[in-house]
């Protein structure tokens, strides 16, 4: 099953069903109002929404709209983004010569979650000079999950999964970190493809809790990278029970793996900048690609064995800072 939300004027939009070839959808206006809700009452409305599904495999259904389609969960209660891929933080270990991390834990933090950019929304930052950059990952989005949870019972606690883009700052970032506070400039809002899906709906693609799909990264239309997921050290279920270990997480709980990288990265390539910088340190002792410039477009779709695009793709460009407002 796949789940998308259109805009509608409200701060979390319409949740609709859509069809496996993302083009036509059903509304769910009667069995949630928006995918937020539905979450909070999945074992309610898994049912009803699958109904729905079924109608579009034989044929119903409307026109999606790409134009109005928005993140499917415009905000959340909670955005906790891993970094369980040993391939990436063992590159940027030994290119910017930082202390090796405890590697028998994953690695979390817990960033911001009032606003997660549509999948086509123009991207505005204030300054080209720190450092903007893109990190291409995919994440998972859970119902209430209690408190020292076991690993494989948090398996049974994933609904949906998603792809993310998770922008950062690169400028800023070492700065934050020297604090020991965490980021707050360093990580703002992400974005995500158009559709969250469920396990189910990957079929070979979900395969011991990792998406296990190629992650294709273009920017201003030329080739960055296509990376998979399937060489997450630490699983979602596993990447859900560390996060659980001493809270509740309230139903709508988002939990991204970090960026997707993969050993053979010299044929693969990456899905940030900063690790294809570290790169270069490494291989050819200073980095020579960039951080993006206004303008700059970003493309990045997760494929499946078919070719096919289950989360649809984001696709944004990097803006200029909005005018400041001057009254109160």
């Amino acid at each position: 099953m796949r789940l998308a939300t259109r805009a509608n004027g409200t701060p979390d939009g319409a949740l609709v069903v859509v069809s496996a070839d993302g083009t036509r959808c059903l509304s769910a206006d009667g069995i949630a109002p928006n995918l937020l809700a539905a979450i909070e009452r999945w074992d309610a409305v898994a049912r009803p929404l699958a109904a729905l599904a079924e109608r579009l495999t034989a044929g119903q259904g409307e026109p999606v709209g790409a134009a109005t389609l928005r993140a499917p969960l415009p905000r959340s209660w909670q955005w906790l983004d891993g970094s369980a891929f040993a391939n990436h933080g063992e590159l940027m270990q030994i290119a910017f010569g930082l202390d090796p991390i405890d590697s028998d834990r994953p690695l979390m933090y817990q960033g911001m979650s009032d606003r997660f950019y549509g999948p086509n929304d123009p991207i505005p930052f204030p300054d080209e000079s720190l450092g903007i950059d893109f990190e291409g990952e995919f994440g998972v989005i859970v119902d209430a999950v209690p408190m020292g949870v076991s690993a494989e019972a948090a398996a049974r606690h994933i609904k949906l999964v998603v792809q993310i883009n998770d922008w950062s700052l690169r400028a800023v970032a070492p700065i934050e970190m020297k604090t020991g506070f965490g980021w707050v400039q360093a990580k703002p809002a992400c974005s995500m493809a158009p559709f969250a899906v469920t396990p189910d709906a990957l079929g070979e693609g979900w395969q011991d809790g990792r998406v296990c799909l190629d992650l294709a990264v273009a920017w201003n239309g030329e080739r960055f990278g296509q990376v998979n997921g399937r060489e997450m050290a630490f699983s979602f279920p596993e990447l859900v029970a560390h996060a659980a270990r001493t809270r509740d997480l309230v139903a709508g709980t988002i939990i991204g793996s970090g960026t997707v990288s993969n050993r053979d990265y010299a044929t693969l390539g990456s899905a940030c900048i900063s690790e294809r910088r570290a790169i270069e340190i490494i291989t050819k002792g200073a980095p020579e690609t960039p951080f993006l410039s206004f303008g700059d477009m970003i493309r990045m779709a997760g494929i499946d064995a078919t070719g096919a695009q289950p989360f649809g793709a984001i696709e944004q460009r990097v803006a200029e800072p909005r005018e400041p407002r001057t009254g109160p």
